[in-house]
């Protein structure tokens, strides 16, 4: 059939086949990078949730990859720039700033993983069309043919609307899978991006009972010194 069909209707089987082909391709890349994340997230977290301070949590995460252990890793560097100014002006700008760090790092690492994922919501909503633009085209060259033949004799009509057929079976074929894999991936990177989103509340935690802790050891260093004097 795809050997006798109209060349138009060649072009949007071929199309096709190229988009469905893009598809599969887009959900085995996307899926391989969902799972690595994942799991270097999941880590990260669990070792979040296990630390008593955030050296605890960069000491486990300092040479690891994945978002999670930048994150650790740029709270500390934001620790490290204002260590001269917090016992003066305190712990609130240090959290302020560490949790706008955070979400910018929260928010590319979901952009990152739904990068390439739009295509396949083009695909979904595209491909029924393309494929009936080819079915159109092939019944109206059947219309001309039986004009020509002048005859409706089935055998001479039906294979080219069988052929017209096929562009639409092709599109459907495209669209329905890229539809369900992109619902599939949306699910996982909202997902995703929840454990990112603990896991950077996990660090403002540590973050803030470091700060803490260093103000308790302060006060107690101003007492001293007073019943010092």
């Amino acid at each position: 059939m795809f050997m006798a069909a109209d060349w138009i209707v060649k072009g949007v089987m071929l199309a096709l086949g190229f988009a469905s082909l893009v598809t599969w391709t887009v959900w085995l890349a996307k899926t391989l990078q969902l799972f690595g994340a994942r799991t270097r997230a999941t880590r990260g977290l669990k070792a979040i949730v296990r630390a008593k301070s955030l050296g605890d949590a960069l000491a486990v995460l300092e040479k690891r990859g994945g978002v999670v252990a930048s994150m650790v890793r740029a709270a500390q560097h934001e620790m490290m720039l204002s260590d001269g100014a917090i016992d003066r002006a305190g712990g609130d700008g240090v959290k302020e700033r560490l949790a706008s760090a955070l979400g910018r790092i929260e928010v590319r690492a979901g952009r990152q993983m739904s990068k390439g994922t739009g295509v396949l919501a083009s695909i979904g909503s595209t491909a029924p069309f393309v494929g009936l633009f080819g079915t159109v085209w092939g019944i109206m060259n059947s219309f001309i043919g039986i004009a020509e033949t002048q005859t409706t004799n089935l055998a001479v009509v039906a294979p080219g609307i069988a052929e017209a057929l096929l562009a639409t079976a092709i599109g459907l074929v495209a669209a329905i899978p890229a539809v369900i894999i992109y619902n599939v991936f949306a699910r996982s990177v909202t997902g995703y991006r929840q454990l990112v989103s603990d896991a950077a509340a996990g660090i403002e935690r540590l973050v803030s009972r470091d700060l803490d802790f260093r103000k308790s050891a302060l006060s107690v260093r101003v007492s001293n010194l007073q019943a010092a004097e």
